[in-house]
């Protein structure tokens, strides 16, 4: 299965796309246009001027007959050649030249009136009259090339010059050198597509995107029924839950184009920027249709309009959602497009965007069951050799809201430890410790203090402890005081089955188990140190959402106080007597949580030192040994 990205053609495309025929290839430009062309073209002439200058400086000197006669005279020529009037020579020492300077080769021209008798002083003189020319000329070949130069060099400058501007102005609004580029192309990736034979633990999600995938493969009943596929499709839910899978699933089921982008990639510091690629990514989808465009974590842009932003609401940000919203305005049935768009923040949305006509159909992506982990946990094993009596199901079964990333996290970081083991497959040991490091965090090699530790032990197994003892809390899976990640110690504790709703009772029993280990420390050592910082904070967001949210304060009333978005500001979300009254309650449930924690402590003193001393003696203890060590026995078992 392959489930990476499609690449991009250029990095300042701000899409992928996975499917689509090859594209057309744009006529070519001339590089840099007729201005570059111009300033070019002076550069290289004065360039070229100056290497001609050179090239003739070296040829040799033409003489005056008088001066050659008076050469010859002297005895002082070596050899000539002659052709017709035309004379070429060499003499046997420098002369001076008349313009200044010395010669050795020359060039003269007899004049036709001359009467001397040449060839007799040149006998005389015992000069050599050879059958080649002294000064050799220039080649044709030669001449040729100190012709086409400059115009070769003009050619080289020009497109050097061109393709330097042009990479460095590519990423800007414009692109190019002069003039704007053309808008980049989708990539054609044909093989590997993803179906729905790649996604498990999410059934009924399929089913509603299967629709889709039929209009796409089958528009003709709709259209004659007078139906309309929605404007768009918008994938709802937690990270990792697989919406970006999906929507390629359904690209890869349907077999169109899939054009994906992430929102955040649309936006630039230059306004208009991220418009501008909006329209070239939608008229790219027109062309190739029926396709897909997707739009991965689209509350970055689609965020509810003014507020905060720009001055004035025309920042970059907003002006990209217009044009977002304007493409989708403009899609009909018979264009055969789909948009699909990702969030785990639906509730931030712009209500433009969600109206119908628009992301008219909210599709709600939860994580799975234990059916659908085990399910995604066969996926992600299909190319890792699993040992005989490796059983995915009893994974499934104690990895409860784990994601389908999660998991593909947990599968790969098992043949990781499989390697490091010199295994040639892994076992459900290594599962089993990949989900240890997963969720507890890697074992620290930190050496503590005798007393440090025994109060560690005493820590995790308050924590443990209250855990066994209270109804219907969610069983201890494992114990242990050997430090991972920040933790000087962890206790492990999974429900038996998935939960959906949560009870009053229940939540008080997980802000008592997670105050149990500050409980044991009161209780035994009559101290309270920094250890309990992340059990405060697990007990403080289950207390305000019992109080602000969830309605079970008789206080405050069935009510929500507390803003669900985070950026929302605290004291904006209701009056302020009544944040007075959440703070009340708050403290209210977590004081009554902690002395019921110390009481059962105390009942249950002899239960803890056992416990504590088998951690002592054992470093870590599994779920069996934890409830042998302490005498408490299972009330329930783990539902198969």
């Amino acid at each position: 299965m392959t489930n990476a990205a499609p690449p991009r053609r250029a990095p300042d495309e701000p899409w992928r796309s996975e499917g689509a025929p090859p594209p057309e290839q744009p006529r070519r430009r001339m590089p840099g246009g007729w201005g570059g062309l111009i300033v070019t073209a002076l550069a290289v002439f004065v360039l070229a001027n100056l290497v001609l200058s050179y090239v003739n400086q070296r040829r040799e000197p033409t003489v005056s007959y008088t001066e050659f006669s008076r050469q010859v005279d002297a005895g002082n020529v070596a050899k000539i050649y002659a052709k017709g009037d035309s004379i070429q020579g060499e003499l046997k020492k420098k002369a001076p030249k008349p313009g200044g300077g010395d010669y050795t080769k020359f060039t003269t021209q007899r004049p036709a009136f001359a009467e001397d008798d040449l060839w007799a002083a040149l006998t005389a003189k015992k000069v050599t009259v050879t059958a080649e020319p002294v000064v050799q000329q220039r080649g044709v070949l030669f001449n040729v090339l100190i012709a086409l130069a400059p115009m070769v060099l003009l050619i080289a400058l020009w497109v050097f010059i061109a393709r330097r501007m042009g990479a460095a102005m590519g990423g800007g609004l414009g692109g190019g050198m002069f003039g704007r580029k053309p808008p980049p192309k989708p990539v054609e990736v044909t093989a590997g597509r993803t179906t729905f034979a790649d996604v498990a633990g999410i059934d009924e999600v399929e089913a509603e995107l299967s629709d889709v995938v039929d209009f796409l493969k089958n528009p003709a009943p709709y259209r004659r029924m007078g139906a309309r596929m929605p404007g768009g499709v918008l994938l709802a839910g937690p990270p990792g839950t697989g919406k970006t899978l999906l929507a390629r699933a359904v690209a890869g089921e349907a077999g169109v184009p899939f054009f994906s982008a992430s929102a955040s990639e649309f936006i630039e510091m230059i306004v208009g920027v991220g418009a501008g690629r909006v329209r070239e990514l939608f008229a790219e989808a027109r062309k190739v249709a029926p396709a897909i465009v997707f739009i991965d974590e689209i509350d970055t842009i689609g965020r509810a309009r003014g507020a905060g932003g720009g001055l004035g609401g025309h920042d970059e940000r907003e002006q990209t959602l217009n044009q977002i919203l304007t493409e989708m305005d403009g899609f009909t049935g018979s264009e055969g497009v789909v948009v699909l768009a990702a969030t785990n923040r639906a509730d931030v949305l712009d209500a433009a965007l969600t109206r119908p006509g628009r992301f008219d159909r909210v599709v709600q992506v939860s994580p799975p069951d234990r059916a659908g982990r085990e399910a995604i946990l066969d996926i992600h094993t299909r190319e890792i050799p699993l040992a005989p009596g490796v059983d995915l199901g009893r994974m499934a079964a104690v990895t409860p809201g784990m994601t389908g990333a999660e998991l593909a996290n947990l599968t790969n970081e098992a043949a990781l430890i499989a390697v490091k083991r010199g295994q040639d497959a892994v076992t459900q040991g290594d599962l089993s410790a990949a989900l240890e490091k997963v969720q507890l965090g890697a074992e620290r090699p930190l050496v503590m203090a005798q007393e440090e530790r025994r109060r560690t032990a005493y820590h995790e197994s308050g924590h443990a402890l209250l855990g066994m003892l209270q109804p219907g809390a969610d069983p201890v899976r494992k114990v242990t005081i050997v430090p991972r990640g920040r933790a000087l110690g962890v206790t492990l504790s999974t429900p038996e089955a998935d939960k959906y709703a949560y009870t009053e009772e229940y939540l008080k029993g997980r802000i008592i188990g997670a105050l149990g280990g500050m409980a044991a420390e009161q209780v035994v050592f009559e101290v309270i140190t920094t250890g309990s910082e992340s059990d405060l904070e697990q007990v403080t967001r289950l207390a305000r959402g019992m109080v602000g949210h969830w309605g079970m304060s008789e206080r405050v009333g069935r009510l929500t106080a507390i803003p669900a978005d985070p950026q929302q500001p605290y004291g904006l979300s209701a009056a302020p007597a009544t944040l007075d009254t959440v703070e009340h309650e708050m403290r209210r449930i977590t004081d009554e949580c902690y002395e019921s924690a110390c009481r059962q402590l105390r009942e249950n003193r002899d239960r803890l030192d056992a416990l504590a001393a088998a951690l002592l003696e054992h470093e870590t203890l599994d779920e069996e040994a934890a409830y042998r060590a302490a005498g408490i026995t299972r009330l329930s078992k783990d539902a198969s």
